[in-house]
């Protein structure tokens, strides 16, 4: 079924493609740039303007089947809406929301609009992995493998690379999903590979066994050539990093117009479409028609004239503009197509300047040593580096276009390219969370950290953060868009966790100890009650620290190697000798929800924290992950046996 589905998906952007252009994406953009522009201008922008249209009366009607859990009114039985049970409402609701979106993703990119196919095909194979978990009532481990078979199974038939699709599996939803590390993953594995290979070949059946684009021979010189792929890996983490910004800035712009003016929702798709169309007057490549615009920037297609390394750079950026203003506008689609067409660019456009650089004669430096390749060569290794800085998956990325070139000579300088790559823009990552780490651990006490850093009353974005009373939009793709990292993407676990408060979570089962109790009394204690920490208090039960037996392990470990003894030491000596051991790095509230609790928590890495009443810092519980999970788990059930 799920084939099937992903199949028609394809089919369907395909018919309505030809249907607004008539068969002309068959020609790519060179057909536009060989046209008038007075006989094309109107087609040009009202084709997509219309695909906006259409999808937002279908962002409507996603809308208004969007699970909602409603307050029932006086005389009404909570357990029925409208004469239909709301477990059985709720169900049909959700098995109608990916098939809206795939039809508004067929919309948007048969009508041109700057996004790619492959995130929907990735949305429907989730989605029905899901829906089949949900059917027959799986356990948690069940659904992450259908989950991770289905994500699979959309990148093996959007590209005709079923290893590709199988590595992507584990790398956005195996990887990044919470599962106990005594989970076997041999099952799951077996599932995703058997799901990448059927996709693969249904695509093959229905669509062709050719690949998505048109694959130029790859052109490998030396070993001496490797340092300019290292550098075309920098030069494609800082585009990846400004496609993020560029999304989470558009995102923002029009989330500010729509609450300062009071614009409608139902407005910006049609404007975005509108605007792709005026842009692709001047830049038609940049206009989703397959995978025909980036054969050629390849020069991949015959009788073609290659674009020039400045109208490359150029692409580069309009390209970045115009996908993030469509998702920011709402149009529905992915961003793997436009991150292989930014890469294609930008690598492109990098080796004929190398290679014009390069070719040169300077009387100062010799680059004789340098044997540079075909910019064909740079345009594949590109693709690779920015699909990897965007969408977070290197191996992916590595295996996609080894699967799609079959030379062994291209790995070395993919590996290189897309680790740069990668690490650029991880590391901005990682940047952030260490400033929002030393944030949250600027403050006085606990107290003071936890209200100055996050407020208690965070709103219900889930990827919003309130600091200091202001929203800062996210700049990682992957919680902009929820394909880019597939686990993330259950819209059921996340509503539920928006609605399950820190108080129905935490556990009050916990040891407390003052300044003056001696360190053996804590491990003692820890023993007793089975705990990992013990959390400090004074007389009035208000928090001052944390002590946890990892700490204290090492601490252990370390007199024990200077011969010291331990034994009739007090924790305010302990706390005292590293102001670091007893710091509590955060604090959550009863009211805080725990989808928000939980983003602060993996920011931060701990896997426990305390929870306090009030400012003063009162203790009244500890949250961790296992209750987290347990208490998510038992909600679900308890809401699908209609309460």
């Amino acid at each position: 079924m799920m084939m099937m589905m992903l199949k028609k998906k394809k089919k369907k952007v395909h018919e309505i493609r030809n249907f607004s252009w008539d068969g002309i994406p068959n020609r790519g953009a060179s057909w536009l740039r060989e046209m008038p522009i007075e006989d094309i201008w109107k087609r040009v922008i009202l084709v997509p303007a219309s695909g906006g249209a259409l999808v937002s009366f279908l962002n409507l009607l996603r809308d208004a089947t969007d699970v909602k859990v409603d307050q029932p009114q006086e005389g009404d039985d909570p357990s029925t809406k409208f004469g239909v049970p709301i477990s059985i409402s709720n169900k049909l609701k959700v098995a109608l929301q990916p098939f809206l979106k795939a039809i508004a993703a067929s919309v948007t990119l048969g009508t041109g609009n700057s996004l790619g196919p492959e995130g929907p095909s990735v949305d429907i194979g989730t989605s029905v992995g899901k829906g089949i978990s949900t059917v027959f009532e799986k356990n948690s481990r069940t659904k992450l493998s259908l989950i991770a078979a289905g994500s699979a199974a959309g990148i093996s038939s959007g590209f005709n690379a079923a290893v590709a699709g199988c590595f992507f599996a584990i790398e956005s939803v195996l990887w990044p999903s919470p599962a106990d590390s005594t989970f076997s993953l041999t099952n799951t594995t077996s599932m995703v590979i058997l799901s990448a290979v059927i996709a693969s070949v249904v695509s093959q059946v229905g669509l062709g066994a050719e690949p998505a684009f048109k694959v130029p021979v790859y052109d490998f010189r030396s070993p001496s050539e490797l340092p300019l792929y290292l550098l075309l890996g920098v030069l494609c983490g800082l585009v990846s990093l400004s496609f993020s910004k560029c999304t989470s800035y558009l995102l923002a712009t029009v989330d500010k117009f729509h609450k300062d003016f009071g614009a409608p929702r139902a407005m910006f798709p049609i404007l975005g479409g509108f605007t792709t169309g005026l842009i692709a007057l001047a830049y038609p490549e940049i206009l989703y028609w397959g995978f025909e615009n980036v054969d050629l920037l390849l020069e991949s297609r015959p009788f073609v004239k290659p674009l020039s390394a400045e109208l490359l750079a150029q692409l580069v950026v309009i390209k970045i503009l115009a996908t993030s203003l469509c998702r920011a506008c709402g149009l529905v689609g992915g961003y793997y197509a436009p991150s292989l067409f930014i890469g294609a660019a930008t690598g492109m456009a990098y080796g004929k300047f190398i290679g014009l650089a390069l070719s040169e004669p300077n009387s100062v430096l010799d680059f004789s040593i340098f044997e540079v390749a075909s910019p064909q060569a740079y345009g594949l290794v590109g693709m690779a580096a920015t699909l990897a800085g965007v969408c977070q998956v290197p191996l992916t990325a590595v295996l996609l276009l080894f699967e799609l070139t079959q030379d062994y000579r291209i790995v070395l300088p993919l590996l290189g390219a897309v680790g740069v790559s990668s690490w650029i823009t991880s590391g901005q990552k990682r940047k952030r969370s260490s400033q929002q780490t030393k944030k949250l651990s600027s403050g006085k006490s606990p107290s003071t950290q936890q209200s100055t850093a996050y407020d208690s009353n965070a709103n219900n974005q889930s990827s919003n953060y309130a600091e200091d009373g202001q929203t800062n939009y996210p700049n990682d793709l992957c919680e902009i868009e929820s394909t880019l990292c597939a686990y993330e993407s259950d819209s059921e676990t996340v509503e539920l966790e928006r609605k399950i408060s820190v108080s129905e979570a935490m556990t009050t089962k916990y040891i407390t100890i003052l300044m003056g109790t001696c360190l053996v009394e804590a491990v003692n204690l820890m023993l007793a009650e089975k705990q990992s920490c013990v959390l400090i208090v004074d007389e009035g039960n208000i928090l001052i620290g944390i002590l946890e037996l990892e700490n204290i392990q090492k601490l252990s470990k370390n007199a024990k190697s200077r011969g010291e003894q331990l034994k009739d030491v007090v924790v305010s000596e302990i706390c005292s000798l590293d102001g670091k051991m007893c710091r509590v790095p955060w604090t959550a509230t009863p009211s805080m929800d725990i989808l928000t609790a939980k983003m602060i928590m993996k920011n931060l890495g701990v896997t426990q924290v305390p929870v306090v009443r009030d400012q003063m810092g009162y203790l009244v519980g500890v949250l961790d992950w296992e209750c987290i999970d347990l208490t998510c788990r038992i909600l679900a059930t308890r809401e699908s046996l209609g309460r």
